[in-house]
């Protein structure tokens, strides 16, 4: 699995730059009376991402991390699993954007994700699965005025609800 980490942080490196130079096509610094330009996001998440990835291709190649001490030369029983559970359940999470909104499949994502992956407590788990849906909302729809997809009809009360707090 150690040749694997590297090939994918390698590989996700070269992504990172990339979306940073695309993202640079737009205006990455400050734009006086407006604030960020339109790249500034992408180019430091991409550049976040890119720092990521260098740490984690360095940890493979010196063994430190679990997955680079594995003698398999891609990826073990354990790593199969984890790869179709997690797989299965990001496309899960993106079949339910549409149906119950972004908001609603982070919600089951997460319950998903921290409860039966990750097996933390139930306290834990749906304080997360509450309070991070609704954090990225007013992120995203007060203060950045990004609407993220809302599903389908009978998710609308929720949303009117929320809106009612922004406004």
């Amino acid at each position: 699995m150690r040749r694997a980490e590297i090939i994918t942080a390698g590989l996700l490196a070269l992504f990172s730059i990339y979306l940073m130079w695309k993202s640079a096509e737009l205006e990455v610094g400050y734009i006086p009376d407006e604030g960020p330009g339109g790249g500034a996001w992408p180019f430091w998440l991409a550049g976040i991402m890119l720092i990521c990835t260098i740490i984690i291709g360095y940890n493979g190649y010196r063994g430190t991390s679990p997955p680079s001490q594995s003698t398999e030369p891609l990826l073990d029983a354990y790593g199969r699993k984890m790869l179709l559970l997690v797989g299965g359940g990001i496309i899960g999470f993106v079949g339910l954007v549409h149906i119950i909104s972004m908001y609603g499949a982070m919600f089951v994502f997460l319950i998903y994700y921290l409860r039966l992956l990750g097996r933390h407590s139930w306290a834990l788990t749906m304080t997360l699965a509450t309070a991070m849906p609704v954090i990225f909302f007013f992120f995203f729809e007060a203060l950045m005025r990004i609407t993220l997809p809302k599903g389908m009809k009978f998710t609308e009360p929720l949303f009117n609800f929320l809106n009612t707090i922004i406004y």
